[in-house]
């Protein structure tokens, strides 16, 4: 299961990169926004010190909704650095622009995936990676990790290359629940992977070593 981390903080990213287990980041205007980071000259020049952070890929949105638009934004976007990887809304314009994207080796993330037929059509049209909102879907009342064991059934069903990417990861025991129904990716804040180091056998544990270390030394 690969790590990404969900946001534009670049001493979060940091951090996480120092860990050894980040295999890359997601970000969108609403995480730029809380960072501070606007205009398209700085949002883009804000891509590409993420990219020099991390080793792995970075998804970056587009803000048109139009196929046109969306096109040519993307393409901007995917010529910032190779790690970049053009994050496209799940309406009908967006199937198409994902469609041309992948006929033109430019790879894809699609955003906003909410049903098991959205997640379907993205496949279809070749997205690299599809992006179930489980946190968002339990905010409703609904079962967010069902929508995962969906897909993965489907895709599993025809051999869909498309990566499940389990967005709006909220806690810790999301991501563990994502792994075991067989999300290949998930992304969330810092604090849902840095939460997988705790327990409290662990800490008591340690904190007996080391006091018998000191009795004898």
């Amino acid at each position: 299961m690969k790590f990404f981390i969900d946001t534009a903080n670049l001493d979060q990213i940091r951090e996480a990169q120092e860990l050894g287990v980040l295999d890359g980041v997601t970000t969108n205007p609403s995480l730029m926004a809380k960072e501070g980071i606007t205009g398209r000259n700085n949002i883009l020049k804000h891509y590409v010190d993420i990219c020099n952070i991390v080793d792995g890929d970075v998804s970056a949105e587009v803000i048109a909704t139009e196929f046109d638009a969306m096109v040519k934004e993307g393409e901007e976007l995917a010529e910032l650095h190779e790690q970049i990887v053009v994050k496209v809304p799940m309406i009908k314009d967006g199937i198409k622009a994902l469609k041309y994207f992948s006929d033109n080796g430019i790879r894809t993330n699609c955003t906003l995936v909410f049903s098991v037929g959205q997640a379907l059509l993205a496949a279809k049209a070749g997205a690299t990676y599809v992006s179930p909102f489980i946190g968002r879907l339990d905010d409703i009342s609904t079962d967010g990790l069902n929508l995962i064991a969906e897909i993965r059934h489907i895709y599993d069903n025809y051999a869909f290359e498309t990566q499940i990417l389990a967005a709006s990861i909220r806690h810790t025991m999301h991501v563990i629940d994502c792994a075991k129904i067989g999300a290949d990716v998930m992304t969330g804040p810092l604090s849902s992977i840095e939460g997988l180091l705790k327990h409290p056998l662990t800490d008591s544990g340690l904190e007996k070593f080391l006091a018998d270390y000191k009795k004898g030394n």
